[in-house]
């Protein structure tokens, strides 16, 4: 009897993410990386309470919570003076509003904690895929994806997701050559030992607004650490990368007169990462046949509303969700098309509707968060003498409030099929 598998072309985020919802409905995903090595470039990122959730189902809570940092608060203060002009409480009214908690969480960590539930044998390091191809249907459902690597090996499966990132191979044989959209903007981003940031609090997400430029700092690793990220209008356009490094004085040049606190945080850094800001137009579709794609891969967005890791978390649930009930019909009950045709047939015609009910219940919601990402969060707040802090304060928060209430069960709960399973994740 034929064991369906899923191959899954890139070990970040998305990746282990989708492996691990897969292997919770039962079904086998291998991983390729093409790095040697498991690891995850970057320093800080926000888990929103749509994506911890998400984690806690899996039981994984506990780890979850040594690892990362639930903030108490977010200040915003004065660019110039550092002055403390709003703070909105998070912690356990962040927690009883949305429903789970918000965590800040170095990249790192996350990806070890879910890299940490992979069955044993999944993840294939050292494979750069570099080509597939859809494979004929014999007539006993067996059709599927040929997946070929760098080192002469190949590698067949019955459906191909790509979680390869913004810079995705999957991609670029789906939707063909595209061109980034230019934000503008650059971000410096890295990582400081709060030890030496006297009168800094280590439990709050920090935010100093200026005139063309702002500034964040959110704990990570207990509080131990901070990342930093620097928004500023583009020194010129470097290409796309999460690995180009700069001189740490590029970054403090440019936030040489503000607040105290602030160079002191660009004052203990050491490697400082550029990181130009692009984004892609929304894509009309995010496969064909029995490729797919998920994460960055499929909605690479600016990192405004912080949603990166929790989109891609949303995708593995729904796109496991889907393909486990289309491993698991039985070929000719007509379950889900209401057709008795030859059972191969029917068979691809169920993964290829699966990844069509995947795309259709997560490619309005993804484009919806990667739009808004353009120019929301930190985006919307301008100097003190500008606005009123409060009460931008407390439209930031409203702005990202659908995302973080948003519950990928309910999407499901509304699909056409009606049967979704009691405990979805």
């Amino acid at each position: 009897m034929h064991t369906p598998r899923v191959a899954i072309v890139g070990a970040g985020l998305g990746g282990l993410a989708a492996a691990l919802a897969l292997a919770r409905k039962g079904v086998r995903a291998d991983i390729y990386e093409q790095a040697p090595e498991l690891g995850e470039v970057g320093v800080g990122l926000h888990l929103g309470s749509n994506g911890s959730r998400i984690l806690q189902s899996w039981g994984l809570s506990e780890p979850l919570a040594e690892a990362a940092v639930r903030p108490a608060a977010l200040e915003v203060r004065d660019w110039n003076s550092g002055r403390t002009l709003s703070r909105q409480p998070m912690g356990d009214a962040w927690e009883e509003h949305f429903g789970a908690p918000f965590y800040t969480v170095h990249r790192r960590d996350l990806h070890r904690l879910l890299a940490e539930q992979l069955p044993p044998g999944r993840l294939h390091l050292n494979h750069q895929v570099t080509g597939f191809h859809h494979e004929a249907d014999g007539g006993r459902g067996d059709g599927g994806v040929r997946l070929t690597f760098a080192g002469g090996e190949t590698a067949h499966a019955d459906v191909l997701v790509g979680a390869d990132g913004v810079h995705s191979v999957v991609r670029r044989a789906v939707a063909g050559p595209e061109t980034p959209v230019f934000s503008g903007t650059s971000a410096y981003r890295g990582l400081v030992p709060t030890s030496g940031l006297d009168g800094l609090p280590c439990d709050t997400i920090l935010i100093w607004p200026g005139p063309a430029s702002r500034l964040l700092g959110y704990p990570v690793r207990g509080g131990r650490f901070l990342t930093f990220v620097a928004i500023v209008a583009a020194p010129g356009r470097r290409g796309e990368s999460w690995s180009h490094t700069v001189h740490p004085e590029e970054v403090r040049a440019a936030f040489a007169d503000w607040a105290p606190e602030a160079r002191k945080i660009l004052a203990a850094a050491g490697e400082v990462g550029c990181w130009v800001l692009y984004d892609r137009a929304p894509l009309p579709s995010w496969g064909s046949g029995r490729v797919t794609l998920l994460g960055d891969a499929a909605h690479p967005m600016l990192p405004h509303h912080g949603q990166g890791a929790s989109q891609a978390l949303e995708d593995a649930v729904v796109l496991a969700h889907c393909l486990s009930r289309a491993f698991t019909t039985h070929p000719g009950d007509g379950a889900y098309l209401g057709t008795h045709a030859h059972p191969g047939s029917e068979r691809h015609r169920q993964i290829t509707a699966a990844l069509s009910r995947y795309e259709s219940i997560r490619r309005p919601h993804a484009a919806r968060v990667q739009a808004a990402s353009r120019d929301g969060g930190s985006q919307r707040l301008t100097p003190a003498e500008h606005r009123d802090s409060n009460g931008a304060v407390r439209s930031l928060v409203e702005d990202v409030s659908w995302i973080q209430r948003y519950d990928v069960r309910n999407d499901l709960n509304g699909t056409a099929d009606r049967k979704v399973d009691h405990d979805v994740f």
